[in-house]
């Protein structure tokens, strides 16, 4: 995998919000586009966007991508809703990770989830692992993931 794009409102606020809160920063790396040509590969008309890219993981890209054109509208989708994705993060130590991001104000949708055999999970898959969803300041969904020790 080369990149993962994910259109934001504010790049600046976004490239601040990855860095500071999930310590992801940004490679220097900027595009702009104001190309007709673009518009039939994004099936937008008339599009006009900035980039940036942050590294992820040693290998993957995050693409925050902020459009001036056309204006977008606002995320509203829900976890179960078609098309709808989330990026995870595997931390090592959720407890601390998530006593960080309550002290910076993250909205956090509930408190970290233990996946426990017996309930739907099966013996030997994800049994012992925790999550926790998050949203960015679009309210866009993330994941953090602890595996098991």
């Amino acid at each position: 995998m080369n990149h993962i794009g994910v259109p934001v409102s504010d790049l600046d606020r976004s490239l601040r919000w990855y860095e500071d809160v999930l310590g992801i920063a940004a490679t220097g790396v900027t595009i702009s586009a104001d190309n007709a040509a673009l518009g039939a590969v994004l099936e937008l008309e008339n599009p006009a966007m900035r980039a940036a890219f942050s590294l992820v993981g040693g290998n993957v890209l995050l693409e925050l991508i902020q459009y001036h054109r056309p204006t977008p509208k606002p995320f509203e989708g829900r976890n179960c809703d078609i098309g709808v994705m989330h990026l995870c993060f595997e931390v090592d130590d959720m407890d601390a990770a998530v006593r960080d991001l309550k002290e910076r104000g993250v909205h956090l949708n509930s408190e970290p989830v233990v996946l426990a055999n017996g309930e739907g999970v099966h013996p030997g898959e994800l049994a012992g692992t925790k999550i926790l969803y998050l949203r960015d300041p679009d309210g866009i969904q993330l994941e953090l993931f602890e595996l098991p020790k």
